[in-house]
This record gives C-alpha cells, structure tokens and sequence, in this order.
C-alpha cells in the first residue's frame, strides 16, 4: 500500500472517532492512545535491545530486508521456478552403454541414463492376502 492510502484511511478513523467520541472525551481518548503508543514503542525498544544484546554483533550482520515475508510472492516464485531451466548435466554412463550405443550409430545415447536393472518379482497366489507393513500406516 502507498503512504497515502494509508493516510487517507487513518484521517477517516480520526474522522469518526471525533463524530462519535465528540468535543468533550476527545482529547482524553488522545492522551490515552499517545500513552499508549509510548509503552508499545518502549517494549519495542526494550526487545530490540535485549535481543541484541543476546545475538551480540551478529544481530546487526543480518539482512532484515531478506526475512520479510511480504516479500514472497507464492506466485512469482512458481512463475521463476518453471521458467528457469537449470542446465541438465549428462549422466555419466558404464563403458559397456556408451560401446552399445556408438555399435547401434545413435552417439546422443551415451550420455543418456543407463536402465535401470529390475529384480523379477514372484508372483502372488490369487488367495495370498496383499503385503501389509504395519509400521508404515
């Protein structure tokens, strides 16, 4: 939001709070709310300072600006991620892979991965209740 928006919002608090308070209980209702800001920025003040003291000269290395988190846009960081491609780096093959492909004429295939060895799986009796692990549910 702008300055002036909020500006514009907080002169029509003011605004109404004079209609409805009136003349009288005005200034009153001003003291207070000037006490009171007074203690907010005192404790500020005073938790700034104690931590500080307790992160010694590492408080005043970091980059506040970085931890905010209005400036995390969900939408702009998706939009970054599936813009930037990040450039793939070849999968190093066996010797035995990139022989079989240079004899099969395609070179591109050398760099491609190698398959993946499967073990054979037995198959399960029709009347076998399906595999259950107890401590993954």
């Amino acid at each position: 939001m702008s300055n002036g928006l909020d500006l514009e919002k907080i002169l029509l608090i003011a605004l109404i709070a004079a209609v409805l308070l009136g003349p009288e209980r005005l200034p009153g209702y001003a003291a207070s709310l000037g006490r009171f800001a007074r203690r907010v920025r005192e404790w500020l003040d005073g938790a700034r300072s104690r931590v500080r003291d307790e992160m010694g000269d590492e408080f005043d290395e970091i980059e506040w600006r970085k931890l905010d988190p209005r400036q995390y846009d969900p939408r702009r960081i998706i939009r970054e991620a599936l813009i930037d491609d990040a450039p793939v780096k070849p999968v190093a093959t066996t010797p035995a892979v990139a022989a079989a492909a240079s004899a099969a004429g395609t070179p591109g295939i050398a760099t491609a991965t190698p398959a993946i060895p499967t073990t054979p799986v037995a198959p399960r009796p029709a009347d076998a209740p399906p595999p259950f692990d107890a401590e993954a549910t």
